[in-house]
């Protein structure tokens, strides 16, 4: 009988896990990348300047990890969003679009009551990994 691949991702070009988790699990090509914050990987604290800082931050941890699980942003399939307040949408969307900039992926964003570290945003995503065709809708 064939086996599945739990493998346990983790890289020093992001920040490490703040509480009991991995940076990301792959089961078989699958990528599940637990929440990113906006931290400096080195001082293991939020960066600062605001949403749009800390939000651009979140999204490069989120391609070391990506990268360590041998996936990437045009890989994501579905990411959720979590903001400390839903009037930050707008200016997430426009740090967002300098990482997925065709295809996007399905995608949730929360306002929730508050996240680790007090950080503004946090950002998890599922991915594939390896060699991916993306398929554009037909036109009926």
């Amino acid at each position: 009988m064939a086996h599945l691949v739990r493998k346990l991702v983790s890289t020093t070009k992001a920040p490490k896990p703040v509480a009991p988790y991995n940076q990301a699990v792959v089961w078989d090509r699958t990528v599940y990348v637990s929440g990113v914050l906006g931290m400096d990987k080195d001082t293991m604290k939020l960066v600062s300047g605001g949403i749009k800082n800390e939000a651009r931050q979140a999204l490069k941890n989120l391609g070391h990890v990506l990268e360590a699980a041998d996936s990437g942003y045009d890989r994501v399939v579905k990411a959720t969003i979590l903001l400390k307040d839903i009037q930050d949408f707008a200016a997430v969307n426009e740090i967002y679009k300098e990482f997925f900039k065709e295809n996007c992926p399905a995608r949730t964003a929360f306002q929730v009551s508050n996240l680790p570290l007090n950080a503004s945003v946090e950002i998890e995503v599922i991915a594939g990994t390896g060699d991916v065709e993306t398929m554009q809708p037909s036109k009926l």
